[in-house]
């Protein structure tokens, strides 16, 4: 096989050496028995493992031999604070507006500094584990900064931004221009934060029905001032485009368009309930939607009557996955999200059915180009950051292993191996290693967090095992 190279020689750090790669480049290569060269945080070269020792010579190995080694997976949508510290608490018999109004937000308004930023490493680790490189937190509520630092603690690549909503009378709510200001502090902040840019800050609404049009089209706006993203929530289930009916007498997408708060930076968070003039409105725009299945299908959102995100592909829409939070996903694992969504889709009868590559792409290349990272993650390339996950085929999953290209999407995609992810590198930085994260004592993590999780219920006046607490 020949040395696939970047534009420029670079002298690797580390050598991920005889791996099955695949790399979900263009034309959808599986390459054996390769090695990666990565210098930079990039990936140099990839090639023999032979030719690329002796060309860099003294580099770090990690052996991959007879392992598959897969893209960083990306999980567009995870709110990592507060859920990870009360983890399946919360009842699952319960609608999903009680399970937000009687348990998430007095949580979030006794949660301190501390607790996020512990909540965010929980996260971090947990999504490592499972091979996601890159987790995007659509919107923290009090202490964005100190949820990043979570992150970066435990070495994964994120994006990270502080709720905003400007309803009045709401806990956290403020003017449209204090939170526009607010989330001009906070991207500028984690710039200055970590120049390296692998925890960013983006701008982040509630979305629903609590922002004001001001505020949705300042948003769109000042993410193009800073050259980043912007995300927010809409229609997971029936009742927004109820209230938006109610409000404006037309669909909340459609409303969006008519005030010119779509476009290619926004990335909208669920959008299951969607007529068919707002699907066309997003296709139009270029807005890219992270889909969360598993959440759904928690949280009774009617996914499976209203979700129409095969189409949405098909059409060319631009689409990412995401697992929600810890109590509406239950756990970051993208490969289960895929699996979900594929099946959902099959189910439903579109035509044609989104096939295991087609989900994986959702987790990796897809996933990158929808939220605005297309040509930086996603796929093992030269030039690329080196986001690489190392997955044990040693492991039961995998025997006998499948050898055909598509029969290995469907494994990893159907088989459920996110159990078996070993090695995990995160901008050439090794940070799993053996399934042991290497940045962060899991010992102490865990007595921190059963501390923590404790005392911020007994804040919260919540019980501790998962009961129905009285009305708030």
């Amino acid at each position: 096989m020949r040395t696939i190279d970047a534009q420029c020689e670079m002298v690797p750090t580390l050598l991920v050496t005889g791996g099955d790669v695949v790399t979900m480049d263009p034309h959808r290569r599986v390459l054996n028995d390769t090695t990666i060269a990565v210098s930079g945080g990039r990936i140099a070269a990839l090639g023999p493992a032979g030719d690329l020792r002796r060309r860099y010579p003294g580099a770090e190995e990690l052996d991959a031999t007879g392992a598959v080694v897969i893209p960083g997976l990306i999980d567009a949508h995870q709110h990592t604070t507060v859920d990870p510290l009360v983890r399946s608490l919360i009842p699952d018999d319960i609608p999903s507006q009680s399970a937000i109004y009687d348990w998430a937000v007095p949580l979030h308004q006794h949660a301190d500094g501390d607790d996020d930023e512990l909540a965010a490493t929980v996260t971090a680790v947990d999504c490592l584990t499972r091979g996601v490189t890159t987790v995007l937190e659509p919107g923290t509520v009090a202490h964005p900064l100190r949820a990043a630092a979570g992150l970066r603690r435990a070495g994964i690549r994120g994006r990270v931004g502080g709720w905003g909503w400007d309803t009045p009378g709401l806990p956290f709510s403020a003017p449209a221009g204090e939170v526009l200001a607010a989330q001009r502090e906070t991207v500028t902040a984690l710039r200055a934060a970590d120049p390296d840019g692998l925890v960013t800050g983006w701008v982040t609404l509630v979305g629903h029905a609590l922002v004001s049009d001001e505020l949705f089209g300042g948003a769109l706006q000042l993410a193009g001032e800073l050259d980043t993203t912007v995300t927010w929530h809409l229609s997971p289930g029936p009742d927004d485009p109820g209230s938006y009916r109610l409000r404006y007498g037309r669909s909340p997408v459609e409303h969006l368009a008519r005030i010119g708060a779509l476009g290619p930076r926004l990335l909208l968070g669920h959008a299951v309930w969607l007529e068919n003039a707002e699907l066309e409105a997003l296709l139009h725009t270029g807005t890219a939607i992270a889909a969360c299945p598993g959440a759904y299908l928690r949280l009774g959102q009617g996914v499976t009557r209203a979700g129409r995100y095969a189409e949405f592909i098909h059409r060319g829409g631009r689409l990412a996955l995401g697992c929600d939070s810890h109590n509406a996903g239950d756990a970051p694992d993208v490969l289960r999200a895929a699996a979900l969504l594929a099946g959902l889709e099959h189910d439903r009868g579109t035509e044609p059915p989104l096939r295991a590559a087609d989900a994986l792409a959702l987790a990796t290349v897809d996933g990158a180009e929808a939220i605005g990272a297309g040509g930086e993650i996603g796929s093992i390339r030269p030039g690329l950051a080196a986001d690489l996950v190392v997955l044990d085929t040693t492991r039961p999953g995998w025997i006998p292993r499948a050898t055909d290209p598509a029969a290995l999407a469907r494994q990893i995609v159907w088989g459920g191996v996110s159990d078996t992810v070993r090695d995990v590198v995160v901008g050439g930085r090794v940070v799993v290693r053996d399934r042991r994260p290497l940045l962060v004592d899991l010992t102490e993590l865990r007595q921190e967090a059963a501390a923590r999780q404790g005392a911020l219920l007994s804040r919260a006046g919540l019980p501790t095992s998962a009961t129905v607490p009285s009305p708030i």
